[in-house]
């Protein structure tokens, strides 16, 4: 129960800190964090995930495809989304309609990432400092907007639901377990993608972010410890 809630939990305080706080469009600290985020994230998934799914050295081969499905699916979905699962929104001030496109695909972005949550507790602290971040990105360009906010609230809502919702699917449907290499591999795909797009975007002017480095190693050595 705890895995619910805990994930819930990190889309409303993102969404908080944006509403009490009121950051700025990208403050150095949010950057930073997100930068954390991926690192984080790519450890977690390299050091837990991956040895996991590659355990059966006889389906070595189709559980690479299926990473590869994840990583190209993740890169369609980013078609819709315009890469706010890495921190990256872009919508006009004097908008008025909410972006259905962008909800659709953070959600099943969101659904995808809550299938492994229950399988090690490393990944659910991965995905909650990874949506911190982007819950308070996502909060702060929807407020600067004209959209109403009985619909920004309405979307992190149900956008703090859909990483729970993935879980309790693989949880309790039985079916999707018979799948549960194949569907694990895909997420890893997923991380893989969201995670080095976070690291490896280059910096402004192409310069050494020596900060940067530092989370990121900080980022590695916790997941590392996990």
């Amino acid at each position: 129960m705890y895995n619910y809630l805990l994930s819930i939990a990190a889309v409303c305080i993102g969404s908080l800190i944006v509403l009490v706080f009121k950051p700025a469009d990208h403050p150095k600290n949010l950057k930073l964090l997100l930068a954390f985020s991926g690192a984080f994230l790519l450890a977690i998934t390299i050091f837990n995930l991956l040895p996991e799914v590659f355990e059966d050295h006889e389906t070595a081969k189709q559980t690479g495809m299926w990473i590869m499905v994840g990583i190209l699916f993740q890169k369609v979905l980013e078609y819709f989304s315009k890469g706010a699962e890495h921190g990256h929104v872009h919508l006009s001030k004097k908008r008025t309609q909410f972006p259905k496109l962008l909800a659709a695909s953070l959600y099943i972005h969101s659904i995808l990432e809550g299938f492994p949550i229950h399988q090690t507790e490393g990944i659910l602290i991965g995905i909650i400092v990874h949506k911190i971040p982007v819950a308070m990105i996502l909060a702060t360009f929807l407020y600067q907007t004209a959209i109403a906010k009985k619909k920004i609230f309405l979307f992190l809502f149900l956008f703090a639901l859909m990483t729970p919702l993935g879980t309790f699917f693989a949880t309790h449907f039985s079916s999707l377990q018979h799948y549960y290499r194949e569907i694990n591999a895909l997420v890893i795909g997923i991380f893989l993608h969201v995670s080095t797009t976070i690291l490896f975007e280059s910096d402004e002017g192409h310069t050494f972010n020596i900060a940067k480095l530092f989370v990121i190693l900080l980022a590695t050595a916790v997941a590392y410890i996990l």
